[in-house]
């Protein structure tokens, strides 16, 4: 690159981050201006503006912290006091976030849940929550009915958003109440660096996990990321995630509530009624994870997909196969790729960079951030140490497990665990560069160019051994995603009788019949031998969480098995180099080794 470019690249580079650096400026860990602070200073600013939209209804700020006041009346008047918890099982509304603001202004604790839980998933998230009380979204209620004898304790819940038989009128009880703003003195003498509500982790591998959020994170994801977007009062974010996560609930919502603008409610993400909403409510923003956006990519073409006005994407996990052809497709102007956890103290966006990077820190601004990138073993799930005992940093180019510097002084850095102690120690890693210090685990294998950008690679455990070389899930998945009708790829690593390491096998789900002969060449062609799925299992519909993220733990189980497995399964035939029907009799060969693959 010429220098003129790369000085270019740099002003650039370091004028977004100035811009983003001084949006939060402000927040500070050891004052006590809170999350109710901060969306009454919007209120107070913008208080005529429209903030909410949810199909032929709409809310202004104003509206929005009238209801909040209600709400916070309410829970005086259940007698509920600062740092007690409301469990919040509602879907996506128009008061999804008027709700839980309501109870922040009186330093009320809500436990946002997944909505699409129930039975016994739904009760460990409503037990770890510590809730006494549980706003239940009427057409939730079957779910609720699946989970409630499993719940511990004497949890009441209230009927919310339409009345249900047996319950109480979470509705009229709110009504009823006073539109006053609560005085600040009800929530006196917390600190920003406290926490402010409860989110979950998405349970891709187990039961979820309670994350705690504080009123510091809470308002850096609002304002933030929505400064690198160059938010507005004059746009409106279509909002299609589930608003109970951090990426569509804080990040997405407050790039539009922070800066005036309105949030466009959809009760969930329709991919035929995607642009017909966007283009409907004139829509300048959509937030989205990965698979949405392949979702999208993969329907057929919509006589809207290039008539809207969204100029700006907000979200993570958009794959480098997807990103270009998205936006070329869709006609969208800027891309903004972030990457975090809930609970995390990491955190990477990518405002000016190449397709696929989820950030940048250059050499020259790496004593700002806490990240590095350590050598991890696929094969023994460690992180391999030096000959001092500490860990071994990667080089340009090379894969490892990031890693974020825990530091209890610096609110951007801290890291506050879960509810439970013993799952928040799990993600601590110690010792790591010097005796007595502690880095947070991010768990996702990334790797740093010479220019400071960063790659997401694969999620650790998701990344195995095969042919004594490591396969990273991901790039495998790309390529079979580029093949023509396959919609969806999750692919996974199995256990195969008599091999060391795990075999490459992908879940597909495609819109049509796939040329199997076709795909092999592809594979072939594109991806090194030990890299080449084993077998398929050719899917009606994947398993994935409620933010599109592939659930594997049941598939992995499931292995290659016909007698656990009712899809169509092939396997690479190492006679006929093509994909093979796999039966019974081919599996049974497989296992006692009459069959080498």
């Amino acid at each position: 690159m010429g220098l003129i470019k790369t000085i270019k690249r740099e002003a650039k580079f370091l004028g977004d981050v100035r811009r983003m650096l001084k949006s939060v400026k402000t927040v500070d860990a050891s004052g006590h201006h809170l999350i109710a602070d901060e969306l009454e200073m919007r209120v107070d600013k913008f208080g005529s503006n429209t903030a909410f939209i949810e199909d032929d209804r709409q809310w202004t700020y104003q509206q929005m912290d009238d209801y909040a006041n209600q709400v916070a009346a309410w829970a005086t008047e259940q007698g509920l006091k600062p740092g007690d918890t409301v469990a919040v099982f509602v879907r996506n509304r128009m008061e999804y976030i008027p709700l839980w603001f309501g109870l922040s202004k009186v330093a009320v604790i809500p436990a946002l849940l997944n909505y699409q839980l129930a039975g016994a998933a739904l009760a460990h998230c409503v037990n770890i929550s510590g809730a006494d009380h549980l706003i239940l979204d009427h057409e939730m209620a079957k779910q609720w009915t699946a989970a409630k004898a499993k719940v511990e304790g004497d949890v009441k819940a209230w009927a919310a958003y339409g009345a249900l038989k047996g319950y109480e009128s979470f509705d009229e009880a709110v009504a009823k109440q006073d539109k006053r703003r609560p005085s600040k003195e009800t929530r006196a003498g917390i600190k920003a660096g406290e926490q402010c509500m409860k989110m979950f982790t998405s349970g891709t591998t187990g039961l979820p996990k309670a994350a705690k959020v504080t009123h510091v994170r809470a308002q850096n994801y609002m304002r933030g990321i929505g400064t690198g977007a160059r938010a507005s009062a004059k746009d409106r974010m279509l909002m299609v995630l589930p608003m109970y996560h951090a990426t569509g609930g804080l990040v997405g919502c407050g790039a539009a509530l922070t800066n005036g603008g309105a949030v466009i409610v959809q009760s969930k993400f329709s991919a035929t009624k995607f642009w017909d909403e966007a283009v409907k409510h004139d829509a300048t923003m959509f937030t989205y994870v990965g698979e949405l956006c392949r979702f999208l990519l993969s329907c057929d073409p919509h006589p809207l997909e290039r008539k809207h006005k969204i100029k700006w994407i907000i979200g993570n996990g958009l794959r480098p196969e997807v990103w270009t052809a998205f936006i070329e497709r869709f006609n969208i102007d800027h891309v903004i790729e972030f990457y975090g956890a809930t609970e995390g103290n990491v955190s990477l966006i990518n405002v000016d960079g190449p397709v696929g990077a989820v950030g940048r820190v250059p050499n020259y601004l790496k004593f700002m951030f806490n990240i590095d990138i350590i050598q991890y073993d696929v094969e023994d799930n460690t992180n391999p140490r030096g000959p001092d005992g500490f860990c071994i940093r990667t080089g340009s180019d090379e894969i490892g497990e990031m890693i974020g510097e825990i530091q209890a002084d610096n609110p951007r850095f801290r890291f506050e665990g879960y509810e439970k102690k013993e799952a928040t120690q799990k993600k601590i890693l110690r010792n790591v560069f010097k005796k007595g210090d502690a880095w947070f685990r991010t768990g996702d294998l990334m790797k740093r160019d010479e220019h400071g950008y960063y790659y997401f690679m694969d999620r650790v455990g998701d990344t195995f051994r095969w042919k004594a070389e490591n396969v990273a899930t991901g790039e495998v998945a790309a390529v079979l995603s580029k093949f023509e009708g396959v919609t969806q790829a999750n692919v996974y690593g199995v256990d195969v009788p008599g091999y060391d390491g795990r075999a490459g096998m992908a879940s597909i789900v495609s819109e049509t019949s796939l040329d199997l002969k076709a795909l092999k060449d592809l594979v072939n062609h594109d991806l090194p031998h030990y890299a080449r799925p084993v077998f398929l299992r050719l899917s009606k519909e994947s398993d994935t969480t409620s933010t599109f993220k592939f659930k594997k733990t049941n598939l992995v189980k499931a292995g290659f098995d016909p007698a656990k497995v009712s899809d169509p399964m092939y396997y690479a035939d190492p006679k006929t180099g093509a994909y093979e029907k796999l039966t019974k009799t081919v599996f049974d060969k497989i296992k006692k080794g009459e069959i080498r693959l």
